[in-house]
């Protein structure tokens, strides 16, 4: 099966999904490799979340607050302020002693370079990966992206550290595998999508949790973002997310154009 290099080595790089590094830093020599799908861990190693994972943002952590090993959507119309309000949440780590992993799927060039530029500046590029599959990658590069950025995120939560990742965003990776499935003549199903959508979001995001003490007491907090139409979070993918993950933040358009940033729906939040 396909697998992909973990440890160390990986932070404050920019790397493919295939683990090739796309930065101008020296080769990249894993400590070890792991497979990109492996099972999640059993009920047996897991334990309570009970450990708060600190975002910065004052509304989160009182209102909807997120715990190490949770997985928390965040949810909203295109330029509502989703991957700021999880680049926030990455840069309030700095310090924290929390490993971050950004996976960026079908994001445009700037985007991706301005994501890592803040990351940069700020001075959290040092306890980062950055996973990145372009717009102009191939929907089967697009499909494995938050698969081995979980992996990478994995290596250190099974050795005991506190990780948060960021899934930006599943509804391109949810795209990118409907061209994948009907370029293989898969049956389409609703929106076009392949049946076992719901499946791959769900073992993606199955794979966070808080591992017990005896498993290494690591964590891995995901915070997915989903792109809505108009609002529409009864749509498909958003509905999909919405079940599998702990809790959703929502951003408004209506509170953005006001100007109330974060632009958080207090009551359609919920964690």
């Amino acid at each position: 099966s396909l697998s992909i290099g973990v440890g160390d080595a990986y932070l404050g790089r920019v790397v493919d999904p295939l683990g090739n590094a796309l930065d101008s830093g020296a080769p990249l020599v894993a400590s070890s490799r792991r497979p990109i799908e492996p099972a999640a861990p059993p009920i047996t190693a897991r334990d309570f979340v009970d450990r708060p994972l600190y975002s910065g943002c004052k509304i989160v952590d009182t209102m909807v607050p997120i715990g190490k090993g949770q997985r928390q959507l965040i949810v909203g119309d295109a330029g509502t302020g989703k991957s700021a309000l999880a680049l926030d949440t990455v840069l309030a780590q700095k310090g924290n002693d929390v490993l971050c992993v950004y996976v960026l799927i079908s994001q445009k060039r700037s985007a991706v370079v301005a994501t890592i530029e803040t990351l940069r500046r700020y001075g959290a590029l040092g306890s980062t990966c950055v996973v990145v599959a372009e717009a102009n990658a191939t929907p089967g590069l697009k499909y494995i992206a938050p698969f081995a950025g979980c992996t990478i995120a994995e290596g250190w939560m099974s050795a005991g550290r506190d990780v948060l990742i960021v899934y930006d965003d599943l509804t391109t990776h949810a795209r990118a595998y409907r061209e994948l499935s009907l370029l293989l003549r898969r049956s389409p199903g609703r929106e076009a999508y392949p049946g076992d959508i719901f499946f791959l979001h769900s073992r993606l995001l199955e794979r966070s949790t808080c591992l017990a003490a005896a498993f290494g007491g690591g964590s891995m907090t995901a915070l997915p973002i989903v792109e809505t139409e108009q609002g529409e979070i009864a749509a498909y993918i958003p509905t999909n997310v919405i079940s599998i993950t702990d809790g959703q933040i929502y951003l408004d358009p209506h509170l953005f154009a006001a100007g109330v940033l974060p632009a958080i729906d207090v009551t359609r939040s919920v964690s």
